[in-house]
């Protein structure tokens, strides 16, 4: 969908509908004036839900940037903004916020998942080479013993160290890119992956099964649905070799916990997770105690300064639409089966 250029004699009218106080970490001071260039922006109104806001500045708005917190957005609700023509989410997925009745009615969709997709792919990329060297263990032993060295070590290291990637996703792209910067092997399996994918000149496409035998270390990247819950169990990590690491910066049910404890306290498994089912774990919960788990708050992905690279994302994608210009990352309704 194209988005028509604004007459010379209207003003494109946006207003932000997130989480209160977001606006300020994902947009500076230059972001917010390249969007008022295109379009009339009072930052300070911040829709929390639809039922507070002046029933006017809802019948004028032609575009809502959306983020982390955002009311849901349903045939009421659009039906209070009949002007609307574009959702622009400063964040990734788009399913908790957004009914399928916006795409019904020919409103575009927009996502900043690919601006997220790299600190959760930086993330995951340090988790990789820090667990092929074992720091985790080493550190742990050093701490224990100052005198304990790891020159005896013949398996560790990460030359030619297999990696699998489950989920040719934003990140699971991300992080196969950074991966050839290294001496890897990098192995793919993702159902949904088209023949010509110029993504398999990077990685081997195998079975599921094959990746877990393979892999030394293991990445989680897929969607969380149906028929992916619990997708990381018993049977699959029993394929695994003892010492080998799994590594989840997806969404925690992907991978069934208590099989995932087992295997770490039978076989040697290791684990670095950052997403949990649920979030956070309970404070008695095995994952929490066992040697060799990593457990993280769910930090991979945006935080701190990262945000802003979300802004910047959104802002382009508005200046892209106001200029009747193809979005960068739309999301169509058929891309829902799949997003994260």
């Amino acid at each position: 969908m194209r988005f028509p250029k604004p007459l010379r004699s209207e003003r494109l009218n946006a207003a932000f509908a997130m989480r209160p106080g977001l606006p300020e970490s994902l947009f500076g001071l230059g972001e917010l004036e390249r969007i008022r260039t295109v379009a009339d922006l009072d930052e300070t109104r911040v829709i929390g839900d639809f039922r507070s806001p002046d029933p006017r500045l809802l019948a004028t708005l032609d575009i809502l940037i959306t983020g982390w917190g955002a009311p849901w957005i349903g045939a009421a609700e659009l039906d209070e903004m009949p002007r609307l023509r574009a959702i622009v989410h400063a964040g990734g997925t788009v399913k908790g916020h957004i009914g399928p009745q916006a795409w019904e009615r020919g409103i575009l969709v927009t996502t900043a998942a690919g601006a997220n997709a790299y600190p959760v792919a930086e993330y995951t990329l340090a988790a990789i080479l820090l667990a092929g060297k074992d720091v985790p263990g080493l550190s742990a032993a050093y701490a224990r013993d100052p005198a304990f060295s790891a020159a005896s070590r013949g398996d560790i290291g990460n030359y030619r160290r297999t990696v699998g990637i489950i989920g040719a996703s934003r990140v699971g792209r991300r992080v196969i890119e950074l991966l050839g910067h290294f001496d890897f092997y990098v192995l793919l399996y993702d159902p949904y992956l088209p023949d010509a994918d110029p993504v398999l000149t990077r990685a081997t496409r195998v079975e599921l099964d094959e990746l877990f035998r393979r892999s030394s270390i293991v990445s989680v990247h897929a969607p969380l649905l149906p028929e992916t819950t619990g997708l990381v169990g018993r049977r699959r990590l029993a394929l695994m070799s003892p010492g080998s690491v799994l590594i989840n910066t997806a969404r925690g049910a992907l991978v069934d916990h208590e099989a995932l404890a087992e295997a770490v306290r039978t076989r040697g498994l290791r684990a670095v997770l950052d997403v949990t089912a649920p979030e956070p774990l309970p404070a008695g919960h095995p994952l929490r105690a066992l040697p060799g788990v990593i457990l993280t708050p769910h930090v991979a992905g945006s935080l701190g300064n990262e945000l802003r690279r979300l802004g910047e994302s959104a802002t382009t994608e508005i200046e892209l639409l106001a200029a009747g210009q193809p979005p960068r990352c739309p999301v169509g309704r058929e891309s829902l089966v799949t997003m994260a």
